[in-house]
C-alpha cells in the first residue's frame, strides 16, 4: 500500500477512489488478461464489498466468476457486477433507445447506474421513425430525474427528447447504422450539434460513461437535499 493505491505489479489499484468520488474504481476489461481482470476484481470486492468490470470477454467472465462466484455477468452489456452502492438514490434514471440494436449499449448504461445506486426505467425501441412509440411513454420519460438517450443512425432521438423534458439529457451515439453513419460518427456529430438545450453527449458506444454521469447527477441531488 502506498498512499491511495495498492501496487499489484501489473497495475496500481486506486483503492482511495471511493473516498474521493463516492464509488470504487471501475475495471475496464479490454487490454487486460483474464487473470489480471479477475485479480483486480477480487481485490476490489475485498476492499469495498462491491466491484464493476466493463466490456468483459467470455474468457474474462469465466476467470472472474471462478475467483468471485457470487459475481454476475451480463453477456449482453459485457458488465460483471458484484454488490451495489449501500445508498439508494432517489428518483429514477430513464434509459431510452432508438432501436433494439442499441440495447447492448443501453444495458451498459443501465447496469452501471443501478450498481451506483440508481433506480432505472428502461424504455426501449422508441426511435423517431415511429414517433408514436416515444409519445406513448412521454409521462414516464418526464418523470425521470435524468434521461439517457442511446441511438444510432442519425441520432435524432436525443434532440426530440431534449425538447420534451426539463431534466438533464445524456446522449449516447452508437455504432449502429449504415455506411455514411461512419461507425457512430454521424450520430455523434448530430448529437453534439443538437438544437435542444440541456443535451450533453458522451463518446460513441460509451454506455458506461452515460450511466456513471447520470448517477453522479443523482448523487449530487441527494446530497443537496440533506
Amino acid at each position: 500500500m502506498n498512499g491511495g493505491f495498492e501496487d499489484m505489479e501489473f497495475c496500481k489499484l486506486d483503492v482511495a477512489r471511493e473516498q474521493r468520488t463516492g464509488h470504487p474504481e471501475v475495471v475496464f476489461g479490454p487490454g487486460k488478461t483474464a487473470e489480471q481482470a479477475a485479480a483486480i476484481f477480487k481485490r476490489l470486492v475485498q476492499k469495498h464489498g462491491r466491484a464493476l468490470l466493463t466490456r468483459a470477454s467470455v474468457e474474462m467472465a469465466e476467470a472472474v466468476l471462478a475467483a468471485v462466484p457470487e459475481a454476475k455477468h451480463d453477456p449482453r452489456s459485457g458488465l460483471i457486477v458484484y454488490g451495489a452502492a449501500d445508498r439508494r438514490l432517489p428518483g429514477k434514471v430513464a434509459v431510452l433507445t432508438g432501436g433494439t440494436a442499441d440495447i447492448p449499449v443501453a444495458e451498459e448504461a443501465a447496469g452501471t447506474a443501478e450498481w451506483m445506486g440508481c433506480e432505472v426505467d428502461r424504455i426501449y425501441d422508441v426511435g423517431v421513425a415511429g414517433i408514436d412509440r416515444l409519445l406513448a411513454h412521454r409521462d414516464r420519460v418526464r418523470a425521470a430525474n435524468v434521461v439517457i438517450v442511446v441511438a444510432g443512425m442519425e441520432g435524432a432521438l436525443a434532440s426530440v427528447v431534449g425538447g420534451m423534458v426539463r431534466r438533464p439529457v445524456i446522449a449516447v451515439p452508437t455504432s449502429v447504422g449504415y455506411g455514411a453513419h461512419f461507425q457512430g460518427l454521424t450520430p455523434l456529430l448530430s448529437m453534439l450539434t443538437s438544437c435542444a438545450a440541456g443535451v450533453s453527449v458522451v463518446n460513441i458506444d460509451n454506455g458506461f460513461g452515460a450511466g456513471y454521469n447520470a448517477a453522479m447527477i443523482q448523487q449530487l441531488a441527494a446530497e443537496a437535499a440533506t
